[in-house]
């Protein structure tokens, strides 16, 4: 009895690396998208609470994302572009922008987490609340909205992964909006010779009005 071995058609081998591509390019853009708006909504939350006490009584401080620390803010619309950014460059440049998306990512999770239990805003706002400059928060507190911020991050830092793994596979920006690139010049048409105004026009515009 024969055997007969089946040969990969050549066609479906040359398709896996598009279909790989088409899923890495749509789950990228979806997590560097998501990961940006986490970021950026957690950032203008409520990160820290506490209480400072003034003439005798307890005066309430809170603390947004933004006030705590402006990093992960930042990071997200610097990997925003840099998500954009991938499909305007190629090989080297498409290489280092998708290591800046990845690092964007990492910053933004470390700052996130680095801030979560931070004090030092409150207790500037109780020091300026109370008057007295050694004064801090008290029955401090922290929400989950730092975490959030870091899962934000963590989404970005996958995106630049995946670029950076599977970026090669990608699309990238038409030619015709490349620089560089010049439109082609339309043909002169040849002035009329019994109209003055289309050979002065002709020659404004640097034309040899017979169109030679």
């Amino acid at each position: 009895m024969e055997y007969v071995t089946a040969v990969p058609h050549p066609r479906s081998e040359a398709a896996a690396p598009a279909r790989s591509g088409r899923r890495s390019l749509a789950v990228a853009l979806l997590f560097g998208a998501l990961g940006a708006a986490v970021a950026l909504l957690a950032t203008r939350q409520r990160w820290a609470e506490g209480t400072a006490t003034v003439a005798g009584g307890a005066f309430p401080l809170t603390a947004k994302g933004s006030d705590v620390t402006g990093v992960p803010a930042a990071l997200a619309i610097v990997g925003l572009a840099a998500l954009v950014a991938v499909f305007a460059v190629r090989r080297a440049g498409r290489f280092a922008v998708s290591g800046l998306l990845a690092l964007s990512g990492a910053g933004i999770a470390v700052a996130a987490l680095t801030a979560a239990s931070d004090s030092s805003v409150l207790d500037d706002q109780a020091a300026k609340a109370s008057g007295d400059t050694s004064a801090t928060v008290d029955a401090l507190s922290h929400t989950g909205w730092p975490y959030v911020a870091a899962a934000g991050g963590l989404l970005i830092l996958l995106a630049g992964l995946l670029a950076l793994r599977y970026g090669s596979l990608w699309p990238a920006m038409s030619g015709r909006y490349e620089r560089g690139t010049a439109r082609p010049r339309r043909t002169a048409r040849p002035a009329d010779p019994e109209r003055p105004e289309e050979i002065w026009k002709a020659l404004d515009r640097g034309e040899d009005p017979t169109g030679a």
